[in-house]
């Protein structure tokens, strides 16, 4: 029997993509492309250039140049790529006297897919007050509308732009939830927008990274899971075994370091490190993402970013 491997479609891309504002570079020639029915993590520090580039592939900004499109079409005054697509943005703002449902109600117009069922539920998991005017609303609670509409819009393109903010712990765990549980019911794109890179690193199956508005890193997130180690032992032991490994970060308490390292582990490696009297331990997912934006943030403009792909 003969196995035949289909393509993932192209969701979301972007050729060349560069935003100036007046002398500022938002966005520098960004190039990428998101497979469809993939849940991609957007990374960066404040400033990166995430919300912009949400917001150009969103149709609610204009690049200077490059292109970004929607399944290869430009979301700008095109009804039909629109109505495929929710931004769910930070500090998304509602009419002056409108409550959360109404927002609801303008939602369940626009989205082709809306579900109800799941909306109504979702108001009594975040225990959000839908009769209360949304300027009324705490913080959270406002985060609560946008997480509602995103999830429930069941769009087959959703951004979320750090959808948490003022949600307390169990709130966004009910939302990290939420969101897989009704990925996996209902498959669709999602760019997903956070700086608590810990939280959503068992969500994400692609990882963006964005730094002073260069893209620094695209990959698999399980393909950075296996790209990097820590050692430890005395730190002239751990020089001998790294060699010339490329080295990311280096901590020491007296004699022994703890180095943060470029590279995999054969067995014979690790039996080695064993028989040194070193350990070994993978390298979670936020650090090895701050690493390599700080290492990709050293290099001069235009040097080639080996960890980029």
């Amino acid at each position: 029997m003969t196995t035949t491997t289909v393509a993932a479609r192209t969701a979301l891309s972007a050729r060349g993509l560069t935003k100036r504002y007046g002398t500022e570079l938002a966005l520098d020639e960004v190039t990428f492309d998101i497979p469809e029915h993939a849940i991609c993590g957007l990374f960066g520090r404040n400033g990166a250039g995430k919300t912009t580039l949400m917001s150009i592939l969103t149709a609610q900004n204009f690049a200077t140049s490059g292109h970004g499109f929607t399944y290869g079409e430009s979301a700008y005054e095109n009804p039909r790529v629109l109505s495929r697509m929710c931004f769910v943005r930070e500090g998304q703002t509602y009419p002056e006297d409108s409550v959360p449902a109404h927002a609801f109600q303008m939602a369940r117009l626009f989205f082709p897919r809306w579900d109800q069922d799941l909306a109504d539920e979702l108001v009594d998991e975040f225990r959000l007050p839908v009769g209360t005017r949304i300027k009324k609303l705490s913080r959270g609670q406002l985060s609560a509308v946008g997480v509602i509409i995103g999830l429930a819009s069941r769009a087959e393109i959703t951004f979320f732009d750090e959808p948490y903010l003022g949600l307390d712990a169990v709130a966004r765990q009910s939302f990290y939830d939420r969101l897989i549980e009704d990925y996996t019911a209902h498959p669709r794109t999602i760019l997903l927008s956070s700086h608590l890179i810990d939280e959503v690193s068992d969500l994400i199956e692609r990882v963006l990274v964005l730094d002073a508005g260069r893209l620094v890193l695209d990959a698999t997130a399980d393909d950075l899971r296996g790209t990097a180690f820590t050692v430890v032992g005395p730190e002239s032991r751990v020089d001998a075994v790294i060699g010339d490994r490329e080295e990311l970060h280096r901590e020491r308490l007296g004699s022994v370091a703890s180095a943060t390292v470029l590279g995999t582990l054969s067995d014979a490696d690790q039996a080695a490190l064993t028989a040194a009297g070193l350990s070994t331990a993978p390298v979670a997912l936020q650090e090895l993402i701050v690493r390599l934006t700080r290492r990709a943030a050293d290099r001069p403009a235009g040097t080639p970013k080996g960890a980029q792909r």
